[in-house]
């Protein structure tokens, strides 16, 4: 009888742990959240934004005037406007802006006098290529150039002209951590060619300009 008894307690706690262990594989799940899925950045899309920088180059007065060439500096601030297409990694686009700007420069000329010239705004129409590296885009830019160049010869008047040139250079824009906000950083070399005589003298105008911008994306 107590065998009988032993074996009975023994099956009844076997059959426990097994209920027990049944009823915990059955048991709900915690829900784990699932890692969101990684969508990377696309260009696409238009922008407008500021810009704003720094102008260096070289000038220089034609006869009768003549002068050695001189450095011309200055400051520059404006507004930009684009648009960008992305196919796989090749982003297109085209890029308009314009700036007031403060480049100049003078120096003395023939007859004992002194020649300046200045570029007070200067705009851009430019195709821009680019490489998309999922939220940078390095790219390379060029195309048309318009600005004014003022001439002045010091007691003989001054001129002031709208020129057509060109424009080549490139940069690095960045998408940031702020919705629909970009920053880029970019270099433009800038030839206006010569602007008007004064008294059968002109000048050219030559520029490297450097300028960080902020785009919003809509």
């Amino acid at each position: 009888m107590r065998k009988t008894l032993i074996k009975s307690a023994c099956v009844l706690g076997m059959t426990a742990c097994a209920a027990s262990a049944m009823a915990a594989d059955i048991s709900p799940r915690p829900n784990v959240p699932k890692a969101p899925i990684y969508a990377p950045y696309n260009w696409t899309g238009a922008y407008v934004g500021i810009n704003g920088g720094g102008g260096w180059g070289n000038s220089d007065s034609a006869a009768p005037f003549a002068s050695p060439s001189y450095r011309v500096s200055g400051a520059l601030v404006g507004g930009t406007l684009g648009y960008n297409w992305q196919w796989n990694q090749a982003v297109f686009g085209i890029e308009d802006d314009i700036d007031w700007s403060n480049i100049r420069g003078s120096s003395p000329c023939g007859a004992g006098t002194s020649c300046e010239t200045r570029n007070d705004w200067l705009g851009t129409v430019r195709g821009r290529l680019g490489y998309a590296a999922d939220r940078f885009l390095p790219y390379v830019t060029g195309g048309l150039a318009v600005g004014n160049i003022n001439h002045s010869v010091a007691g003989a008047g001054s001129t002031d002209t709208t020129k057509a040139g060109w424009t080549l250079g490139g940069g690095l824009e960045a998408a940031l951590p702020v919705p629909r906000l970009t920053a880029k950083i970019e270099y433009l070399y800038v030839d206006l060619g010569r602007g008007g005589s004064v008294l059968g003298s002109d000048a050219k105008f030559h520029s490297n300009v450097v300028r960080a911008g902020l785009n919003y994306r809509f």
